[in-house]
């Protein structure tokens, strides 16, 4: 059940599908507007026909849980992210470093799936019930995939060490203490605030937008969330390219007037050609 290299490698153009397809819902047809209402709506509905609360209460009520889901996804992500590090948080390939044992990382396993899921189950209330069921189960049965891998190269690479960390520490649900003693560890927020600009753009927008009833706002705020946390890891990782694509996009969008499709896929291109032609770093040997 554990997932691949190669599925960790493509972790997240996997979520890209799994939540694309969700809020596309090809399963639902167009013209129904009962099944094409928001979660929000929908479980806003339910509560206000049980007689508890009226739909006018009802509302706020849910729009407040989807704050709270949100918030709790942004902390555990920019959390974990701050101690991990970027560079391993965003690796392409699974490291193994050395056992972590500080910060979130004393009382779960896995703060930034766990995070990720509270992020997902957020965005969830923005788009159909199916969908939204769809995606929350589907990121859950992917990450329980990813973590079971993650897991067994730590066993491989670190052995008996993290073995002991593995029965000490929870994997999902988390302590009330922490079950290992703090090591010395130096969290770089700033960073993580950055690279986890998709959870907190998404924490933003769900305690802004939804106030206003118009969930395709609330899907833009959420997807400009995306592009810019693209664009700050490029930065980060590549900002050469980076710069170059903001800037053809810019141009191509302000001063030439394409649409914004065609500015994005030009940049890109524009993007790809500087990043193909920059000379490759390669790894310094020791002649002895």
């Amino acid at each position: 059940m554990k997932a691949s290299a190669i599925e960790f490698r493509l972790r997240m153009m996997i979520q890209i599908v799994i939540v694309s397809v969700a809020m596309w819902a090809p399963w639902v047809q167009p013209w129904d507007i009962k099944l094409r209402m928001s979660t929000l709506e929908w479980l806003a509905l339910q509560i206000g026909r049980s007689g508890i609360v009226t739909f006018a209460v009802a509302v706020p009520v849910v729009i407040i849980f989807g704050i709270i889901l949100a918030a709790i996804g942004a902390v555990l992500r920019v959390w974990g992210a701050a101690y991990l590090g970027y560079d391993v948080v965003h690796h392409e390939n699974m490291q193994a470093g050395g056992v972590m044992a500080a910060g979130p990382y004393r009382y779960m396993r896995n703060p930034l799936y766990l995070g990720g899921w509270f992020m997902m189950a957020a965005i969830s209330l923005l788009i159909t019930p199916s969908g939204a069921l769809f995606m929350v189960v589907l990121v859950a049965f992917f990450y329980l995939r990813l973590i079971l891998g993650e897991e067994a190269f730590l066993v491989a690479q670190l052995g008996e060490p993290y073995q002991e960390y593995l029965r000490a520490v929870p994997r999902l649900v988390p302590r009330i203490r922490a079950g290992i003693p703090a090591v010395e560890a130096h969290p770089r927020w700033i960073t993580a605030i950055l690279a986890e600009t998709t959870a907190v753009g998404s924490l933003i927008t769900m305690a802004t937008v939804p106030w206003t009833y118009d969930n395709i706002a609330a899907l833009e705020g959420i997807l400009i969330s995306f592009i810019v946390s693209l664009i700050v890891r490029g930065l980060m990782k590549s900002p050469i390219p980076t710069i170059v694509f903001i800037a053809v996009t810019g141009a191509s969008w302000g001063l030439v007037h394409l649409s914004a499709e065609r500015a994005v896929l030009i940049g890109f291109g524009a993007a790809l050609v500087v990043w193909a032609v920059m000379p490759r770093r390669h790894a310094v040997t020791d002649p002895q």
